[in-house]
């Protein structure tokens, strides 16, 4: 069945207005709560409403795949945990910036000295993560961390809710760039100019290089490796876990040694291989945090549930 064509005056007269006017009361509403109120409620919603959604089939899909042996029971309670893990990210982004302040107590950090030399902007740096726990954790404590980083993001498809959630992340003007063409181009130009840029890896990308991931070939966006090999900047991993409603740690590693082979296609692949297999390893640790509702692997290749 052919899928509908969306009404492009609807949309964006009816549809995203609506949208973003929903979004401002939300917020409104969840900034009347306190913190971990607005926690547990989003999260309550979310495990008693996602599991009921046709795309918790993705996640199952993709449970049975990464763990063929793990019990049925066990996968439905890791979609469960995740969907109640989505459900506290949306409730806490009304109070993100209270979570990541220095007074607040609610993020634990770890290793921080392991990003000091990105700090004076004097060389370039990549710091990268995966979507574990709040994943918006990492850049709001950059930013109070007086860490400049671009963060490259998904822009919102309503251009109307854009503001409001870069507000919400405490984005200032410039400091993220939308991904695509036009966005690596403007990633290049940071790198060129000494400056820290911040990206997730963990998302599929239709024109990326075969990865192992959980054992099987994941296509893999290859622009953290490419970026890094070409300027010979330090990628950083930075893990982010939650401990409770609103409450986190944030665990910075140190950078990741570069290959320099003399081949870069076999460098590139080595250093997203790296990184698969540490962000595997935090994903194995922690499942229920994780996005499984990505569409990570081939479609043509899914266990039986």
């Amino acid at each position: 069945m052919a899928k509908r064509r969306k009404n492009p005056f609807v949309q964006r007269h009816l549809r995203y207005p609506l949208e973003a006017l929903g979004l401002k009361i939300a917020i409104v509403l969840l900034r009347s709560l306190s913190v971990e109120r607005a926690s547990d409620l989003c999260g309550w919603l979310g495990r008693s409403i996602g599991p009921r959604l046709g795309i918790t089939h993705r996640a199952e899909g993709n449970l049975a795949r990464a763990f063929p042996d793990m019990p049925r029971a066990e996968r439905d309670r890791i979609v469960r945990d995740m969907w109640d893990n989505l459900g506290r990210v949306v409730g806490e982004y009304a109070h993100l910036q209270a979570i990541a302040a220095a007074d607040s107590g609610r993020v634990d950090c770890v290793g921080l000295e392991h990003i000091d030399p990105l700090r004076h902007g004097k060389a370039p740096g990549i710091l990268v993560s995966g979507h574990l726990a709040n994943w918006e954790i990492l850049p709001a404590v950059a930013t109070r961390e007086g860490l400049a980083m671009t963060n490259i993001v998904r822009e919102p498809n309503n251009p109307l809710v854009r503001g409001t959630l870069a507000a919400l992340r405490g984005f200032a003007a410039g400091q993220s760039i939308p991904k695509g063409p036009e966005g690596a181009k403007r990633a290049v130009k940071v790198l060129q100019n000494d400056g820290v840029l911040g990206l997730l890896i963990d998302q599929k990308m239709n024109q990326g290089i075969a990865v192992p991931f959980f054992g099987q070939p994941a296509k893999t966006a290859p622009a953290v490796a490419q970026l890094a090999l070409r300027f010979r900047c330090p990628i950083y991993p930075a893990r982010v876990e939650r401990l409770g409603p609103a409450r986190f740690r944030l665990t910075c590693y140190p950078p990741l040694a570069l290959p320099d082979s003399g081949d870069r296609q076999a460098d590139v692949l080595q250093v997203m291989t790296a990184l698969n297999e540490m962000l595997e390893g935090w994903i194995r640790a922690r499942p229920a945090e994780w996005f499984w509702l990505h569409r990570r692997w081939p479609k043509d290749r899914r266990p039986a549930l």
